[in-house]
C-alpha cells in the first residue's frame, strides 16, 4: 500500500492511526485491462484506491467515448456524483492495464471522516485540488491550442504516453487522433 499511503499524504498529513482504520476497511481487486469497475446510471457506492495499474474515465456522447480523467498509482478513482451526491453518475471508470485497487464503500468512508478529522481533511483537499485541475483542464480548453494542451499534458504527466493509448490522450486533450500524431510528427520534426 505504499503507493496509496504516499499519495494520500501528498495531499494531508493522515496520522497512522487514521490510516490503519481506512486500511483495515479495504477490500483488493485485481482487475484485468479493459475492465469497467464504475458505470454510468449505475448507482456505485465503492471508492477505489489504486495501488498499481492505471484507468480512465470516459462520458459517452453521440456513441463516442470521450476521455475525461485518468487515475493512476496512489490515486482515488469513483464515481463523483455516486460519492457526493448518492446519485447514479454519468462516467464509466475502465482499467487500461492490470490494476491492483483497494475499495471501500462511501458509507464506511463517511463513517471514518466522523471518526478521523484528518481523514476528512485529506477528502476535503483532494476534492479541492481534483476541482482546481478540472477547472485548468476546461480553460486550457477554451483558451490554449491543441499544440499548446499537448505540450502541457507530456509536463505535467509524461508517463501517460507510455502507458495509454493515444486515441485516449487525444480525445482527453479534445482533438481527433489524427490531429494528434500530426503535433507529435511536427514536434519531433522541431527537436
Amino acid at each position: 500500500m505504499e503507493n496509496i499511503v504516499g499519495k494520500i499524504r501528498t495531499y494531508y498529513p493522515v496520522s497512522d492511526e487514521a490510516l490503519d482504520a481506512l486500511v483495515c476497511l479495504f477490500e483488493r481487486f485485481v482487475f484485468p485491462p479493459k475492465t469497467i469497475i464504475i458505470h454510468a446510471g449505475k448507482l456505485d457506492r465503492k471508492v477505489y484506491f489504486i495501488e498499481k495499474g492505471i484507468t480512465r474515465s470516459y462520458v459517452l456522447h453521440s456513441g463516442k467515448q470521450i476521455t475525461t480523467w485518468f487515475s493512476k498509482e496512489g490515486d482515488v478513482a469513483c464515481g463523483s456524483w455516486d460519492l457526493c451526491r448518492h446519485k447514479a453518475g454519468f462516467e464509466y471508470v475502465e482499467t487500461l492495464e492490470e490494476t491492483t485497487a483497494y475499495s471501500i464503500s462511501v458509507e464506511q468512508l463517511d463513517e471514518l471522516y466522523r471518526s478521523y478529522i484528518d481523514l476528512a481533511n485529506w477528502m476535503r483537499v483532494l476534492q479541492q485540488e481534483n476541482f482546481l485541475r478540472l477547472q485548468d483542464i476546461h480553460i486550457r480548453r477554451l483558451n490554449w491550442s491543441a499544440q499548446e494542451r499537448y505540450e502541457h499534458l507530456t509536463k505535467e504527466c509524461p508517463e501517460l504516453f507510455q502507458r495509454v493509448n493515444l486515441g485516449y490522450i487525444a480525445s482527453f486533450l479534445g482533438i481527433t487522433q489524427q490531429s494528434l500524431s500530426r503535433i507529435r510528427a511536427n514536434r519531433l520534426f522541431l527537436t
